[in-house]
This record gives C-alpha cells, sequence and structure tokens, in this order.
C-alpha cells in the first residue's frame, strides 16, 4: 500500500548517540531535509540531548518533547511499554541498528497497514554495500529493509540538500562575506590570506607531528580547531596557555586559533573558507565532500582494525584520477590514520600533498559531480518507503 496521499507522511528517526557528534549530525541533517524539502512530519528520538545542543543550540536538554526547525524532537529515555498504534509513523528509521523500543516495535506490528520499517546502516565504499542495501529481514511479523547510504548508483546516495551546491558557490564568491565570516572566530586580515586549514578529528590523530611539520614549513598555516579536539596535542602547542574557545597562538609559520562549537551551517561555511580539511567519522566526512576541497578523513576506530578496511576500500574510489592513484593523498591518510606500515615523516607527506594539491581540488570537483548523480540520501529514501509500502 503506497504512503499516505491525503496528508504528509510521517516518519520517526531513533538515533543513539555513540560518535558524540557524528549519529545526531546526520540524523538532525536528515530530519531537516525531509521536513524542508519533502513535507514530512518528523519525530527525531535521540538520546543525548547534550550532545545534540551542541551542534544546534536552541535544543533545550531539560525537555523531554520540543519541536526545532519543524522538527519533533523527543528525548529518548524510557518510554518502553506507553505507545499505541496511532503513534506510530508511516515510515521508521532505525539508525546504526539501534534497538527501538519494544514497546514501539510492538505498535508498529498492531498497525494496518504496516510502517515501512528501515535500518538506516553506516556509510562504507566497500562493495559488498551494493549486493546488501534494500536487503530484507523478517522482524516481529513484519519486514525489515537494511538501507546504505554510499558512493554509487545501487546504492542510496549521500546526503545533500537542494540548496547545498548553489549556497556554497554564493558563499565562495563573496570574498567580503568569507572574510567577515571568518572575522568571526578573530581572524586577522593576514590569516584569513595564509593557507587555512580545519582540524576535526579523534584523539588518536597524529596531531603533533603535523603541528610540527606547519610550524617549521615555510608557509604560512592558520589551523582553526573546535575546542576539545585533539585536546592534548593542542594543550601542548598552547604551553601554559589555556586552550580554550578564543585562544589563538603562533610558533613559527603555524598559528593555531581554538573555535567554539558551531551550528552545522556554519560548520559547512568553515569547511568551504578553508583550504584543507580534516574531518572524522561520517557526518563531517559527507560535508567535507560537498565542500569539493581537498580533505583527510580521521575514520572511527574500530575493532580488529577493521577501519582501516574501510579507509582502503574509500581511498581506491577516491584517490585516482585520469592519471592513476594520487599517492600523496593515500600516504597520507593512511598514515594519519595509523594505517601505513612504514609512515613517511609528516614533514614529507604534507610536501607532497602541497605539491599535488591541484591535482587534489581537480579530483575533489570532479568526485562532486559523480556523487550528485547518484542523487540524495533523502529523496532516495522516500521513494525506496513509496515503492516499498
Amino acid at each position: 500500500m503506497p504512503l499516505p496521499t491525503d496528508r504528509a507522511p510521517s516518519l520517526a528517526i531513533f538515533c543513539k548517540v555513540v560518535d558524540n557528534y557524528g549519529d545526531i549530525g546526520i540524523c538532525w541533517r536528515l530530519a531537516r531535509q525531509l521536513h524542508n524539502e519533502h513535507g514530512v512530519a518528523v519525530t527525531l528520538w535521540v538520546d543525548d540531548l547534550v550532545s545534540f545542543q551542541r551542534i544546534c543550540p536552541g535544543i533545550d536538554v531539560t525537555a523531554q518533547a520540543q519541536q526545532a526547525s519543524g522538527v519533533t524532537v523527543r528525548h529518548w529515555q524510557d518510554q518502553d511499554g506507553v505507545f499505541a498504534p496511532a503513534d506510530i509513523a508511516d515510515i521508521v528509521i532505525e539508525f546504526f541498528a539501534c534497538d527501538i523500543p519494544p514497546g514501539y516495535i510492538a505498535a508498529m506490528a498492531q498497525c494496518a497497514p504496516q510502517p515501512v520499517w528501515l535500518n538506516l546502516e553506516g556509510l562504507t565504499a566497500e562493495e559488498w554495500v551494493e549486493g546488501c542495501h534494500a536487503l530484507t529481514s523478517p522482524r516481529h511479523g513484519m519486514i525489515k529493509h537494511f538501507f546504505f547510504p554510499g558512493f554509487t548508483d545501487k546504492t542510496g546516495g549521500l546526503l545533500r540538500e537542494a540548496s547545498l551546491d548553489a549556497r556554497r558557490q554564493a558563499f565562495q564568491a563573496d570574498a567580503a562575506g568569507m572574510a567577515a565570516f571568518l572575522g568571526q572566530f578573530g581572524m586577522t586580515p593576514a590569516e584569513v590570506a595564509a593557507l587555512k586549514v580545519s582540524l576535526f578529528c579523534y584523539p588518536s590523530a597524529p596531531v603533533a607531528g603535523l603541528f610540527a611539520a606547519w610550524q617549521a614549513g615555510s608557509e604560512p598555516v592558520v589551523c582553526l580547531v573546535p575546542e576539545g579536539v585533539a585536546f592534548d596535542a593542542v594543550q601542548a602547542f598552547f604551553g601554559d596557555d589555556v586552550a580554550v574557545a578564543g585562544a589563538v597562538h603562533t610558533r613559527g609559520a603555524l598559528t593555531v586559533r581554538v573555535l567554539p562549537f558551531v551550528p552545522q551551517d556554519d560548520y559547512d561555511r568553515l569547511l568551504w573558507a578553508c583550504d584543507v580539511n580534516f574531518v572524522r567519522g561520517e557526518d563531517s566526512f559527507v560535508r567535507a565532500q560537498w565542500a569539493g576541497k581537498p580533505f583527510l578523513w580521521h575514520i572511527y576506530i574500530q575493532d580488529e582494525n577493521l577501519h582501516h578496511v574501510k579507509l582502503r576500500a574509500f581511498l581506491q574510489r577516491y584517490a585516482v584520477d585520469a592519471q592513476g592513484s594520487i599517492d600523496s593523498l593515500v600516504q597520507a591518510a593512511l598514515a594519519w590514520n595509523g594505517a601505513a606500515a612504514d609512515p613517511l615523516p609528516w614533514g614529507r607527506l604534507w610536501s607532497a600533498l602541497r605539491a599535488d594539491m591541484p591535482r587534489i581540488v581537480a579530483r575533489a570537483q570532479d568526485w562532486q559531480g559523480r556523487m550528485q548523480a547518484n542523487g540524495d540520501l533523502a529523496s532516495n529514501l522516500l521513494a525506496f518507503a513509496s515503492a516499498t509500502r
């Protein structure tokens, strides 16, 4: 049976925050896009409102239910046993295979028709995803579908708002506006003119070696890092100074500025304004691809180094152009993630990256077009749900 045509379809997303900002970041982007572009009545269930508030300052961490950008936000705690069929959405998404409340599942089974039940999986470039995308699994008298984002037309694609590219191009074409945006963080005209790098990574990243390479280099580098990220390396760089939001310190050719966490739309602008972006997890990883700038990805660590397999799978797709493998990008990415058997010093890795930067920029822009051809995740998800119902 198709989704309702006499009203906007309803959709519930269940999100358990594991990776601090990545999980809620993806779910929040998806929820907003589904509501703003498709008129979907979205309820976002999330267990960690504090992390949510870091990327969406308007969130009230004490509220059990609230509205944000047209989305109903519910604090997911221990609401099992309080659901009836009337409470169930037309489409139910469990994010990253989180276990939604048994009471909600029981109410789903009582609905006629039953809702479309989707497990929205994590992003990977591995080839097996194409064969698993849209597979089904019988559960509790219903059918659950596995929906995979991805990098080919045989997957669900990547999250991307319809207006994203136009907004990016307008921002990047407005030099004065970009300077004003960076100026709110205290950046001077000289810093705006320098090579600008955003840094968002997990604690295991070899930041100290990279800082040392930039510090000893001949090219001025301004590194913009959110407060609390790479804390040990940033604190060591600042010495006795306090590495809190607003702090700035220069050593040699390197200036480090500590930024506050910003809302998602401002984080996009930060990526657009920088020349190179270091990103982590899934959410900022995808946004860096839409920024069309060179980037290095710090992948979420998994047992038995499974994340290295995912990293190499992505590099085999991304770090290659008509000339072949972009070796400087591959070597730097592997070293950044502790996946290189015999990593080169960061001074040499960075010099090789800088030498290949025109080639890397061209590849980043070509990649954007290829990913856009796959459609966007939200639209693909709704089309799939409509065809499945």
